[in-house]
């Protein structure tokens, strides 16, 4: 099956700041190379070790930084993870403009891939994160906030399959947009129970199909 990937734009997640006539200053430069840098460095981390096991002196020592430039960046081991929130979300925009300038289903699929990509590094990462998710009140925070806002352009990405007639009149968008992360999560959670774990493209490739043929199904084929 040939599908379009691609890869996180990083570099457009840290740069928020203000321009000024297109080009950001040396100092927002420098401001979000240091975010960055202490982010993959703690992701890798979170990989290599796990979430519970890495401190905030592992990651400083990473990304080459002090304990007082971490915490000006984030106030908590947990609060780097926020920044995994707005790549996510990052993404969700990205399969919105996708859908609105071509065909849905292939947006659809780009984010069913791009959504693990940062975590799905291996069985053991996810595991150490969704393990965090569910005790950490914190991140559960994080995470709820992030998975309503990107509903809510998932939701606009199947209004315009809707409008299109891509998918079958009597689909609701919201549903739709909830069934998506809940196949997408599943998909990844089983993904790491499976000895050996089968390759992450194949398996998403998969889970898609399974997705988008209960999606696109007409009622009198489902009676």
């Amino acid at each position: 099956m040939t599908t379009f990937r691609r890869k996180s734009d990083w570099g457009s997640l840290f740069t928020t700041s203000t321009l000024v006539n297109g080009i950001m200053g040396r100092r927002e430069r420098r401001t979000c190379e240091t975010r960055e840098r202490i982010f993959r460095a703690a992701m890798n981390l979170f990989r290599d070790r796990g979430f519970q096991k890495t401190t905030v002196e592992n990651i400083t020592e990473a990304a080459d930084v002090g304990k007082g430039t971490f915490f000006n960046y984030f106030p908590t081991k947990e609060h780097v993870l926020g920044v995994l929130g707005e790549i996510q979300l990052d993404k969700y925009d990205h399969a919105l403009r996708m859908a609105q300038a071509g065909e849905a289903r292939s947006a659809l699929l780009w984010l069913y891939h791009a959504l693990p990509s940062e975590v799905a590094s291996s069985p053991e990462m996810v595991r150490s994160l969704v393990t965090v998710f569910m005790t950490s009140k914190e991140v559960r925070t994080f995470l709820t906030t992030g998975l309503q806002r990107g509903r809510g352009k998932l939701g606009d990405v199947f209004q315009t399959a809707l409008q299109r007639a891509e998918i079958p009149a009597h689909q609701k968008p919201a549903a739709l947009a909830f069934r998506f992360q809940q196949s997408v999560f599943g998909a990844m959670v089983l993904w790491t129970l499976q000895t050996p774990a089968p390759p992450m493209e194949k398996w998403l490739d998969n889970g898609f199909d399974f997705f988008w043929a209960a999606v696109t199904a007409r009622p009198e084929a489902t009676k």
